[in-house]
């Protein structure tokens, strides 16, 4: 008995915050281990739905590099990275767009549909809802930043009770552009802006940010960045992602978080207990 009022009480401490984000949209940036171990991918599906079913509004974005390394390379097409990206030529762009919106895309949204959700998946070209131009004038050849957002495809779907899983591409100008690659955590960056969501939060395979001794730092904000980044503190691939949660807040969305999505039921874990599992970013 003692063991079922303990389940009891789980669900009473989570109330608060399930009525706090009822009706809420939150972008959560979907990658890492939590995207390719098949018993996270399960967990992260159910946590989806539970979310889904008590009135929260998810929209997933998601990445898929290794994968795209993987099949690269059984093709013998070869690729290369400047400034941690991926620099794609059309070769490559097919590649990708295969990975991301083929096996990787319908992946998740047939786990999502399975558990119980109503998941569709897309890319920046169905609708023309998400559009690019090159980064850098073209220095990494169809890598795309993105210039338009059109939310009410999003808005759409969501009304209808969908749950959109979106691969990052983005169209271009032209019927016959193949596309442009665009960063993940970026890309969730912008939509999360777009839709003006509660929250975003970013899966990855580090506990959150942490300090020079290995420790969490559960809060930052922007001077807070700032002072890391120049001490060496934050470094690598944290920066972009730091960069993309700093955008997001700037333009309206309230928290970003950075959790670690190699602890099953991370997100249920952020969102619904008191001191959450990662690093929350605040203005």
């Amino acid at each position: 008995m003692q063991h079922k009022i303990h389940q009891a009480q789980i669900l009473m401490d989570a109330l608060p915050y399930i009525k706090h984000f009822n009706k809420q949209t939150i972008v959560i940036k979907y990658g890492g281990a939590a995207q390719i171990n098949p018993a996270l991918k399960e967990k992260f599906a159910q946590d989806i739905v539970l979310l889904y079913l008590v009135g929260i509004k998810p929209v997933i974005v998601h990445g898929g590099g290794k994968k795209i390394n993987m099949l690269l390379d059984k093709l013998e097409v070869k690729s290369s990275f400047v400034d941690g990206l991926r620099v794609t030529d059309d070769q490559v762009m097919e590649v990708v767009e295969m990975v991301l919106s083929g096996s990787i895309n319908k992946e998740i949204t047939t786990l999502l549909n399975h558990h119980g959700a109503k998941a569709i998946g897309i890319t920046g070209k169905d609708a023309n809802f998400m559009h690019a131009k090159p980064l850098d004038d073209g220095k990494y050849g169809l890598v795309g930043e993105i210039t338009k957002i059109d939310r009410k495809v999003l808005k759409n779907l969501i009304k209808e009770k969908f749950i959109p899983v979106i691969a990052p591409i983005a169209a271009g100008d032209d019927c016959n552009h193949p596309g442009y690659n665009i960063n993940a955590d970026l890309a969730a960056s912008k939509i999360a802006v777009a839709l003006q969501a509660k929250k975003i939060i970013f899966l990855t395979d580090t506990p959150g940010v942490l300090d020079k001794e290995g420790n969490l730092i559960s809060t930052l904000d922007k001077a807070q960045i700032r002072a890391l980044k120049k001490d060496g503190t934050i470094s690598g691939g944290m920066i972009p992602k730091l960069d993309a949660c700093l955008e997001t807040i700037k333009n309206g969305v309230e928290n970003a978080h950075i959790i670690d999505g190699r602890i099953e039921h991370s997100l249920l874990l952020e969102l619904f207990t008191k001191d959450g599992i990662g690093t929350i970013i605040k203005e």
